[in-house]
């Protein structure tokens, strides 16, 4: 299951919705081992394209830098299709390399809604996880109100 803070989504939604009609994509990173998405990291697609992502090979390298210095992993990889509903293409299974990742995929296609979905994708095989949106980490599904969720 991802479980993902509602302000991430929406930020998610919103480079979405400005890149259209190419394909937006990015990452949210999380603390190495923690499977909790927390800095937002919208990224450029360097293909520019609306049926088609490719990162920056230069903006990667930079990003994976920069998390292993922190300690962070990418928890999230996302990335919108703007004329198709949010299911992995392909294209996408076939260069999903982070078997740890949740790969979220927002469709565009309709104007004033959109569709949020999460996968994981490890050897070319697709499973969708349900998505739990929460406003903050802290103190949900603990059954302690002083403990922060592990």
């Amino acid at each position: 299951m991802l479980r993902i803070r509602r302000d991430l989504v929406d930020e998610i939604v919103a480079h979405a919705r400005r890149d259209h009609p190419d394909e937006a994509c990015g990452v949210i990173a999380g603390p190495d081992g923690s499977d909790r998405p927390e800095r937002f990291i919208p990224m450029l697609n360097a293909a520019r394209s609306p049926t088609f992502y490719e990162f920056d090979s230069g903006d990667l390298l930079r990003l994976y830098r920069e998390m292993d210095a922190n300690d962070e992993v990418p928890v999230v990889i996302y990335h919108s299709h703007t004329a198709t509903e949010a299911y992995p293409s392909r294209t996408d299974i076939s260069y999903a390399s982070e078997p740890f990742a949740h790969y979220v995929l927002v469709s565009t296609r309709e104007p004033e809604e959109h569709e949020f979905r999460s996968y994981r994708i490890v050897d070319g095989v697709v499973t969708e996880e349900p998505v739990e949106v929460v406003e903050s980490y802290m103190f949900a599904n603990t059954g302690n109100d002083d403990a922060p969720d592990r």
